[in-house]
Order: C-alpha cells, then structure tokens, then sequence
C-alpha cells in the first residue's frame, strides 16, 4: 500500500514537472500576434494594452518571444480589409481584431488562421460567429455587450421625467443597429421614445446631435466608434442645448457626459488576452466559447451635468464608483 502511494505520488510529480517544462518550452519559442483595430480611441486603446499586457504577463514579450504587431484601420472599413489581408499573408499565430469592423474583415479574410475578436457588442448579429457556443471555427472573443435595462434605468434615474431619448449610431455599424432594434423593444416597458440620430462617418456625428435638439429629453450614447470618436461635438451641442448625456462608454464621463455604466475596457483586454494565450499554448479557438463581461461600473460627472441643466441625485453620486471632479 505504501509503495503504490510513493509510485503514484512520483507519478503526479513527474506529470506536474513535464507540464511545467512544456510550458516552459512555449514561453521561450517566439510566436506571433498581430493586433488591429478599426480606429484609435481611449476604450479600444485599453483594449489593445491590455491584450499586450496579459501576454508579457503570461511570459510572451515583444521583441523577446513575441513577434507583435498593431494597426489602426483609423476609421476606414477599406483600411480594415487591406490590414486584414495583409496580416492573413503573414500568417501570424493569432490575429486580433478590436471593434466589429475590423472583426468582420480579418474573419472574411481567413478561415484557418485563429482570430480573437474584442469589443464586439453581439458577435452573433456580425456573423462572426453562428452563436454564444464554441463556434468550432477559428473564431473566439470578448463582447462588450451592453446592459441596456440597466442603461435605461440610469436615464431614468439622471431624468426622472425623461420620455424621449436621442441615440447617435453608425448605420453602417452591426452593432450599433443591433443596439437600435434592441432599445425600439426595451424602451416601451420604460416608458421612453427612441428618437435616431444616425451619423454614417465621424464628421456626421454633431450635426446628428444637432438635429436631436428640440426633439428629445436626453441623448443616449452607446459603444458605437464612430461616436466614441468624436464625442465631444455631442457634449458641446448637449451643453448649448441643455441636454443632458448618459453613456454605455465610462471614458465618456471625463470627456462630459453626465453618467456611464460600463465596462472597463483594459479589464476586457486582459479577458482577451487570456485567451490569446491560450491559443498560443496549443487549444483551438473554436472550442472557446465567446464570453461576456460582468465587471460594470457607475462613473458620474457633476459638473458636466449642471452645464447640461440637471442636478444629480445624491442616491446616484453616492453609489458611483467613480465621480469625475
């Protein structure tokens, strides 16, 4: 009995020794990752350091056994597909692709090479992949899918007597138009209007805020890009107005909405990273399921709210993780 205990505890010992070796093994072989992006903002900027991060954390470095490489597609879906083309010639082990467009271009461009998708709000409605389930593809990822009950109680909670709501999105954007047909069946139950305000490019953005004035109570901002990028045209058309602005994005807070309930964008690259590294270390991606954030945080900004002609409830400032000074 007790010389099957030693065997088998030798056993377990040179089991744990040779994982270990092996993953040691991983670490010093240099593997490849490229990185893209379909614009520069601060979330998706997060996103992309984070994903780096939880690399070297995992003892994959840049320029020692990693062969990284980042691209912004700087708004354009043609620059999309020209970076995904281009990273599916040079075959790196993993591609990742922050934001839908740039999502949908790299998984049009490869069907075997394993691509990581960030920040996709419905993965499912961009036809990356065919459900929440392991796709049994190349492809796997990390939504930021929004917590629109949620997002539409905080409206109610900054403007208690809110009735109309003003959406800014990109109409050319999967996810900003799953986010419209969403909030046309969510908004009746909360007793709200859904008012569009569509903004095909960047440069659309604050005339579509512009063209909201008069016609709504507050502006609603969700994790649309092109919005995320010129967002403070909203906040200056909100602010002559007297419309206040609530967020799905916390970066907006310090950029002058009044309110946010949010990811945290660095938190879901590090989730992606994870499971970069897991692909590097030899499982498929297509037996990773697509996974959600949870971690949702309350960032509130007085000031930008009193130049937006509302005053926030104490309620609100005291359950805020966060208050913008």
């Amino acid at each position: 009995m007790k010389h099957s205990f030693v065997r088998s505890a030798l056993g377990l010992l040179a089991f744990a020794l040779a994982g270990a070796a092996a993953s040691s093994h991983a670490a010093d072989k240099t593997v490849s990752v490229a990185v893209t992006s379909i614009v520069e903002h601060k979330a998706l900027d997060a996103v992309r350091d984070g994903v780096k991060d939880e690399l070297k954390s995992a003892g994959f470095e840049a320029g020692k056994n990693l062969k990284y490489e980042y691209q912004s597609a700087q708004g354009n879906n043609g620059t999309a597909a020209q970076i995904a083309r281009k990273y599916v010639g040079e075959r790196p082990d993993v591609i990742v692709a922050i934001a839908t467009p740039s999502a949908q271009a790299v998984v049009a461009a490869s069907k075997d090479i394993p691509v990581v998708y960030s920040a996709v709000t419905d993965p499912v409605a961009a036809k990356l992949v065919k459900s929440w389930e392991a796709s049994g593809t190349n492809v796997t990822g990390v939504s930021d899918l929004s917590p629109l009950d949620k997002h539409l109680a905080l409206i109610k909670r900054v403007v208690p007597g809110a009735k109309r709501v003003g959406v800014i999105y990109s109409p050319g954007e999967a996810n900003s138009v799953a986010i419209i047909e969403a909030l046309k069946k969510a908004m009746p139950a909360a007793g709200l209007t859904l008012v569009e305000g569509a903004a095909a490019r960047t440069v659309d953005v604050a005339s579509a805020a512009q063209s909201l004035v008069g016609k709504v109570d507050v502006i609603y901002a969700p994790t649309d890009n092109n919005v995320m990028s010129a967002f403070e045209g909203i906040v200056k058309v909100a602010q002559q107005a007297k419309i206040p602005v609530v967020a799905a994005d916390t970066d907006a807070v310090k950029r002058g909405a009044v309110a946010a309930l949010g990811l945290n964008y660095y938190d879901i690259g590090q989730q992606t990273g994870k499971i970069v590294v897991r692909i590097l270390q030899g499982q498929a991606p297509g037996t990773i399921a697509s996974q959600t954030s949870s971690n949702f945080e309350l960032h509130v900004n007085p000031a930008a709210a009193q130049k937006q002609g509302v005053t926030l409830p104490d309620e609100l400032l005291k359950s805020a993780q966060v208050v913008v000074k």
